[in-house]
């Protein structure tokens, strides 16, 4: 039997940081020019983000090459501020936006840029599945084409956008 789950494991863990079928990583992917705060637009709802406003990630680089990331969104339920921190890697190579995060070890989560402007002002990421969906802006608001290009993107690729969360950014007083 502990043969069966040292067999298991390491596939339940590939799992989670696969690409979902018919999805493409953004090729010609400048890490340098990703780093820096990115403002949470949109996103599916998910367990982790619950409840959450104000969301902000945080990428720079560390010293052996890999990426910290830093998450910090708002809940009002709790009347405080919530942060995450992990670290990045890429799967592939450095010019394709196909990274695994993990917040908590040996538990990695894919993080795959599919879309991404020339500017790098917004970024469409998805996880291991389509459950998974975040816009990624530079700024707290987006005008209505980046919305609506997000949408049509998102439904062409097979995402059920049902419960897209529109993430609250105006100022907290």
């Amino acid at each position: 039997m502990k043969y069966l789950a040292a067999f298991i494991l390491p596939l339940m863990l590939m799992s989670c940081v696969s690409v979902p079928k018919g999805i493409e990583p953004v090729r010609d992917f400048s890490v340098e020019r990703y780093l820096g705060t990115w403002y949470e637009i949109a996103r599916l709802d998910h367990k982790f983000e619950r409840g959450l406003s104000h969301v902000t990630a945080e990428y720079s680089l560390r010293p052996d090459g890999h990426i910290n990331v830093k998450n910090i969104g708002y809940s009002a339920a709790e009347d405080r501020w919530q942060e995450a921190e992990g670290k990045a890697s890429f799967v592939e190579d450095k010019t394709t936006g196909y990274l695994k995060v993990a917040f908590q070890w040996p538990f990695y989560s894919a993080y795959v840029v599919f879309k991404l402007d020339d500017n790098y002002e917004y970024a469409y990421v998805t996880g291991n599945d389509r459950d998974y969906l975040w816009l990624l802006s530079r700024t707290p608001q987006v005008d209505a084409k980046v919305m609506a290009d997000f949408k049509a993107t998102a439904e062409s690729n097979g995402f059920n956008l049902n419960n897209l969360i529109m993430v609250n950014q105006v100022p907290l007083d």
